[in-house]
């Protein structure tokens, strides 16, 4: 399969199944992260079902989703403007090393351009050397800034206030 057999064009909820799929496989290499195919469908649907939370983009051939990335949209005022949020870039394992990531990378970044958005920041994995070395072939410079979370389990429906 060559590169131009595949195309990148926005996710649907037909490809949830792969889609899932993809998310089990990324997650299963994360240290931070266990798959859970329950979680990983609502949070797909949830932005497929609201495209003014953000946009998954799907490298696909004919056959299949063979890659994802998922852009989150939100507002910085830093920046003062529309932001993205990048998650979940990955590459079906047996399409890795063909230049499909680096693909799916520079038309996320396109897409983000062309729509105006001032910044675009990712996570990735502090103990692979490789992956960061694959966003930062791609222009992506290391922050000052460090992640810290807080996770809510089971915090039930929201609420309104």
């Amino acid at each position: 399969m060559t590169a131009s057999a595949t195309r990148i064009e926005p996710a649907t909820i037909e490809d949830m199944p792969q889609l899932v799929e993809l998310l089990v496989a990324l997650f299963s290499e994360e240290q931070d992260f266990a798959p859970d195919r329950n979680k990983q469908e609502e949070g797909l649907r949830q932005i497929l079902e609201q495209p003014k939370l953000g946009r998954i983009l799907v490298l696909r051939t004919d056959y299949q989703v063979i890659g994802m990335v998922n852009l989150l949209f939100t507002i910085s005022t830093a920046e003062g403007g529309p932001v993205v949020l990048m998650e979940d870039v990955i590459v079906h394992p047996q399409h890795r090393r063909q230049g499909y990531g680096s693909q799916l990378l520079e038309h996320a970044v396109d897409f983000a351009k062309r729509r105006g958005f001032r910044r675009i920041t990712l996570l990735t994995d502090r103990i692979s050397a490789q992956s960061q070395s694959f966003f930062a072939r791609h222009g992506f410079g290391f922050s000052s800034m460090i992640p810290m979370r807080l996770v809510f389990e089971d915090s039930g429906p929201p609420t309104e206030d």
